[in-house]
């Protein structure tokens, strides 16, 4: 079966398939939009978190850089330095350093000659090789200066001013702070990223574990680029950060770095629960748009199917009565059925005006037949009377002409009574009725006279019918007489009269030279057939046969098919014939059950 081939299908599943397509659409617009936004974010914090990192840096060397200008403008340093004896410079400079609340790593002192006088807070080997840099030759040159030492536990931050006695310079100091793990831990703390100081490929302190800063120093060369990188299990988002701008490197070739790196796979992890919750929302959203999509379908299709079904049913057996009953569906839906049954009353309306026309019709074409039916009784009437006028008739001769005068108006009730039984319109008393029992008396009525026998084949599940039981006696009892006077004209053809009047005796024709009544059930409706094997129609007269007078039987009226066509029609069955000449005829009729 053709998946396609029916409205519903296709509603369900073109309506299925917009849903599904929607949704696919919508949820993979969400995932990138998602993604996009995260891995944007990602970005945005990194260097956000650069930016506050820089910002915490000038600020601090700002700040050291006042320190730095207040100190050396102190009297006590400045007569200490002025001695140009180191003991005596190192006792102040203790103090100082004992007072400062701004966690400085290095205070040192320099002569005017660049040699150290004193030093607080790295090694005497470490202040003989900070007194060496350039930035001290630039402080005794009167110039302030700013500057970043690598060191071998992270990058040293110097801020070196000239101590001025007016309008001698007679040394310098310098105050600086370490770029070590202690600070990177701390602003870790602040921003929430692992913070990474390097220089020339090599960290120097890190937030990170030791074994990482392999992995970390490769990544010193980039400037301004967010990069990706593996350590361990996780995966970080890498912005490397140049630390010379504005400060001057005292050792040459070197590239100070600050990398700050945030975990991607945080992100990813939150990513992928944000993907899963899509893709189940996809899933519920897909099963809910399928239901609705059936539902709706469902709803489309149903009152069309109970309107194909009664038109199939009003195709197949011809019952205009049927009515579509919707007692639920949409407005289209309820305007079809009730044009529908419209049409349906209409074409009944106008099949009962036409079958009315046809009979006032032929009544008014068969007037000539009826005066010639009528005229000829009437001129038997006339001749017996004559007979009577004359004297001296014998009484056998008056019974004679008596018989015939009551035969023939005995024949002209007959002729007045069919045709008044088939122009005027009948009246029916319908009520529930065993249409197997009708066929049984209506089988005893037609062999009350001698003739071919009646055979009944009766189906047992044929339903009560609500009909007239005795106009449709009527018909069948017409319809069982004309099929044995054919079987009797055709066994006459063959062997001559029949032998005997009792039907349990052989025939001398054929064994089919019976009558059989059948009835049958069916799911659209019930069947009574009359079938003979008499004489049959010609095929040229069996278009003919409902005709208001014709017939090719000696003495008949012609008017027995087209009453029992107007009974069958009224009783809202139809009467059907199929003939063969020389093998029989079958009338068929059939009514709806419903």
């Amino acid at each position: 079966m053709n998946l396609l081939s029916s409205l519903r299908s296709r509603i369900f599943l073109t309506s299925a398939l917009l849903a599904v397509l929607s949704i696919g659409v919508a949820i993979y617009v969400v995932n990138v939009t998602v993604t996009r936004e995260a891995e944007s974010a990602l970005t945005r914090e990194i260097e956000a978190t650069g930016a506050l990192v820089e910002q915490l840096r000038t600020t601090r060397t700002q700040t050291f850089t006042l320190m730095a200008r207040l100190i050396a403008d102190t009297p006590k340093l400045k007569a200490a330095v002025d001695t140009n004896d180191a003991p005596t410079v190192q006792a102040p400079l203790e103090d100082i350093a004992s007072q400062n609340q701004l966690g400085a790593n290095l205070l040192l002192v320099t002569n005017k000659a660049g040699n150290v006088l004193a030093s607080v807070g790295l090694p005497a080997r470490a202040g003989v090789v900070v007194a060496n840099q350039p930035s001290i030759r630039e402080a005794l040159a009167g110039r302030e200066r700013v500057s970043l030492i690598p060191q071998p536990g992270g990058m040293l931050q110097l801020v070196s001013v000239p101590i001025l006695i007016q309008p001698e310079i007679v040394g310098t100091l310098s105050v600086g702070f370490l770029l070590d793990d202690a600070l990177a831990a701390q602003l870790k703390e602040i921003t929430g990223s692992e913070i990474a100081f390097g220089v020339d490929g090599q960290i120097l302190a890190t937030t990170l574990a030791a074994e990482h800063r392999g992995s970390l120093g490769g990544l010193l060369r980039r400037v301004n680029a967010p990069v990706t990188v593996t350590m361990g299990s996780e995966e970080y988002a890498a912005l490397p950060l140049p630390l010379s701008a504005g400060t001057q490197v005292d050792v040459p070739g070197a590239d100070p770095m600050a990398l700050i790196l945030r975990s991607r796979t945080e992100h990813l992890r939150f990513l992928r629960t944000i993907h899963s919750e899509l893709y189940l929302t996809a899933v519920v959203a897909v099963l809910l748009a399928t239901l609705l999509s059936f539902a709706v379908a469902r709803t489309i299709t149903r009152p069309l199917a109970a309107i194909t079904d009664v038109m199939r049913d009003v195709a197949a057996t011809g019952d205009l009565t049927r009515k579509i009953v919707l007692r639920r569906g949409d407005e289209d839906a309820r305007l079809l059925a009730t044009t529908f049954n419209t049409l349906t009353e209409s074409i009944g309306r106008f099949q009962r005006e036409i079958a009315q026309r046809e009979r006032l019709s032929s009544l008014g074409r068969l007037s000539t037949v009826i005066a010639h039916e009528v005229r000829n009784p009437l001129m038997i009437i006339k001749a017996a009377l004559h007979t009577l006028r004359h004297t001296g008739v014998g009484s056998s001769a008056v019974r004679e002409a008596a018989a015939d005068i009551d035969e023939e108006v005995a024949r002209l009730n007959r002729i007045v009574n069919d045709v008044l039984d088939f122009a005027r319109p009948i009246r029916f008393e319908k009520a529930a009725v065993d249409l197997n029992a009708v066929c049984r008396e209506s089988a005893q009525a037609a062999e009350a006279s001698p003739g071919a026998p009646v055979e009944l084949d009766l189906d047992a599940a044929v339903p009560a019918l609500s009909t007239d039981a005795e106009r449709l006696r009527v018909a069948l009892v017409n319809l069982i007489v004309n099929a044995r006077q054919a079987v009797e004209a055709h066994v006459d053809a063959l062997a001559g009269p029949l032998a005997s009047t009792d039907k349990d005796l052989p025939l001398p024709g054929p064994p089919s030279g019976r009558v059989t009544v059948s009835t049958r059930a069916s799911a659209g409706g019930i069947t009574i057939v009359v079938a003979d094997a008499g004489v049959g129609i010609d095929g040229a007269d069996v278009s003919r046969v409902f005709d208001p007078y014709f017939t090719t039987k000696r003495g008949g009226t012609g008017l027995g098919l087209p009453i029992a066509k107007n009974i069958i029609e009224g009783l809202g069955g139809m009467l059907s014939v199929s003939s063969s000449a020389g093998r029989g005829t079958e009338m068929r009729i059939e009514f709806p059950t419903r």
